[in-house]
């Protein structure tokens, strides 16, 4: 599909993704002190550890496939589509989680400004324009973005200079007594556990780059993941450190401190107007995090709708090229969930964590079995099997530990919260990659039930009919160099698994001056005898097999660019997979 915005530059990509994960500074400190006390800037600081390792493992995957979606992507080039709708299923979660708990959190900031003010009501507001503003178009969303990354880095700069210079005139005592505060019940093993899945909260919106990298010009998405990196590492270490100088311990780990923890150090280096840049700040980079949500729920909803798993109600666009129902979908999703809720967001916790911790480890087995099942890929990078193995470690480690984790006063646990939504959203989906099963199994128990009223049976059974059979009649392509009769059974088998139709052209490009590949028309009407319910059509297309090649046949038979297969190419292939226009890879 043609897009009709400009493609972004580094600052707008990095701004987009990364006004989610640097909001992080605003909790993820006093999150950490809360659980490792002391100790919360190791923790922050082996966070930084795996997402450097992890860096590297997004830089792989979205090297050798640069097409929206993230993991989902991953898994749906290496496994089957319903995998890929498992991982696609948790980073939705993520996502809407992502957007109510910060745009209700950004609002509880305006809130110590201006008291008056409603807090249910304007959260909505505020998701409306956020959604009008991604209606607009990316490039509108960026410069937004860019605004709120620039004034949130100013901010923090701000605070960090202010807190310099009071720690100079007033020393380190308190740091220094803080360090030797005794440690709590379990002791340093534990605080440290707990601390580091607590501090992994801090790197939600590093996957949200590798879901709109379409939208990104040539070599921007590994500076969005250095740029990330960068600022995760060195802002949230440091803040904590600044708050141990700054308080003592017990104060830290109280209630009063866990959601203004910020707020409170502008406060007491800096006066209130201090205090209050950095809640103007909080507001405004929460904010910028809701628009993060927008435009990677986004992107991967269109790629999940480009394969047939949502409903093709959702590919319309409007003027500026933006997928508006997808947008007021999920506007309509977090605002209904805000309601249920009641502002409550905390309630929200659970599938905030867990979602978004899975999909980082899902990501890493996508990277694993790319390794393995598509080593011939080429990739501007590769990841050690041993970052590898490490970096989905240390994710498991942090989702035991929210698992764990006591839930505070008499709240459910984060996970039994993340099932209550994960539960239907999986089950819809499963729902849509299954339903002609389930349209056929309707009509079975309509007929046995109804016969008594045949007429009404058989309209009702012929209209069904025909649903089942449009679904089936997409026509698909799969391009052959003239593999043998096992690789032809192999994609066979996976049409059959993963597709729903009746027709398949085996397209053989030959080229001039060459002969058509020993019986490979012979291979192909075994293949047709094989399986009787696929019409196997076999196409000689003479030529160079290339872009505009595939192009042509796309617009010449009305078959998507999506809808045609190749195998994995050698580093002999001299185009990039994302110069084939969205062509999947199979074999």
């Amino acid at each position: 599909m043609k897009k009709i915005h400009k493609k972004l530059n580094e600052l707008s990509a990095t701004a987009i993704c990364g006004n989610d994960i640097s909001s992080s500074v605003l909790y993820v400190s006093a999150l950490a002190i809360a659980f490792a006390g002391q100790y919360a800037w190791i923790t922050l600081l082996i966070v930084s550890f795996v997402l450097f390792l992890f860096r590297k493992i997004y830089g792989e995957v979205v090297g050798a496939l640069p097409l929206n979606g993230g993991a989902y992507n991953a898994l749906l080039n290496t496994t089957s589509k319903s995998t890929a709708s498992f991982a696609a299923t948790l980073t939705l979660l993520s996502y809407m989680a992502t957007a109510v708990i910060s745009g209700n959190e950004a609002i509880h900031y305006l809130h110590h400004l201006i008291p008056s003010m409603p807090i249910i009501p304007v959260t909505i507001i505020l998701l409306a324009i956020f959604a009008l503003l991604a209606i607009g178009g990316i490039t509108e969303s960026a410069k937004v973005a860019i605004g709120i990354f620039l004034f949130h880095l100013t901010s923090l700069f701000v605070l960090a200079g202010f807190t310099i210079y009071f720690l100079m005139h007033n020393g380190l005592q308190t740091l220094f007594e803080n360090w030797h505060f005794p440690v709590q019940e379990g002791g340093i093993t534990r605080a440290i556990f707990l601390g580091f899945a607590a501090s992994m909260l801090g790197v939600s919106g590093f996957e949200s780059s590798a879901n709109f990298v379409e939208e990104q010009q040539k070599g921007v998405f590994p500076k969005t993941l250095r740029n990330m990196w960068t600022i995760v590492s060195v802002i949230n270490p440091l803040m904590a450190v600044f708050a141990l100088a700054l308080f003592a311990l017990p104060v830290l780990q109280s209630n009063e401190y866990q959601n203004t923890l910020l707020v409170e150090m502008g406060k007491h280096v800096g006066g209130s107007w201090v205090a209050i840049l950095i809640a103007i700040d909080a507001f405004l980079v929460l904010s910028g995090a809701v628009l993060t949500s927008f435009v990677g729920v986004t992107g991967l909803l269109e790629r999940m709708t480009l394969d047939r798993i949502m409903p093709p109600f959702f590919l319309k666009k409007n003027k500026r090229g933006s997928s508006y129902r997808i947008i007021i979908m999920f506007f309509l999703l977090c605002v209904s969930v805000l309601l249920i809720t009641n502002g409550n967001v905390k309630l929200l916790a659970g599938v905030y964590t867990i979602s978004f911790l899975s999909v980082m480890a899902l990501f890493g087995v996508g990277n694993i079995l790319l390794k393995v099942k598509r080593s011939q890929i080429p990739r501007p990078e590769r990841a050690s099997w041993l970052a590898v193995f490490i970096a989905i470690i240390a994710v498991i480690i942090a989702l035991i530990g929210n698992v764990v984790m006591p839930p505070k006063d008499d709240s459910p646990s984060n996970f039994m919260v993340f099932l209550y939504y994960f539960i239907p959203s999986i089950l819809f989906i499963l729902t849509m990659l299954n339903r002609t099963i389930l349209l056929k199994l309707v009509l079975k128990t309509i007929d046995g039930i109804f016969d008594p009223i045949r007429a009404f049976v058989v309209k009702l059974d012929k209209k069904i009919q025909r649903t089942v059979d449009e679904i089936n009649s997409q026509e698909f392509v799969f391009f052959t160099k003239g593999d043998n009769i096992a690789t032809l059974n192999k994609v066979m088998l996976y049409i059959t698994k993963n597709e729903h139709t009746k027709k398949i052209k085996i397209v053989h490009v030959l080229k001039q001056g060459y002969e058509l590949p020993e019986n490979l028309e012979q291979e192909i009407d075994f293949l047709n005898k094989e399986y009787p319910e696929i019409d196997v059509e076999f196409v000689v297309e003479k030529g160079d097999f290339s872009p505009e090649l595939i192009r042509k046949l796309s617009k010449e038979w009305s078959i998507p660019i999506n809808f045609m297969f190749i195998g994995s190419p050698t580093n002999k292939f001299k185009f990039k997979i994302e110069d084939l226009g969205g062509v999947r890879l199979i074999i």
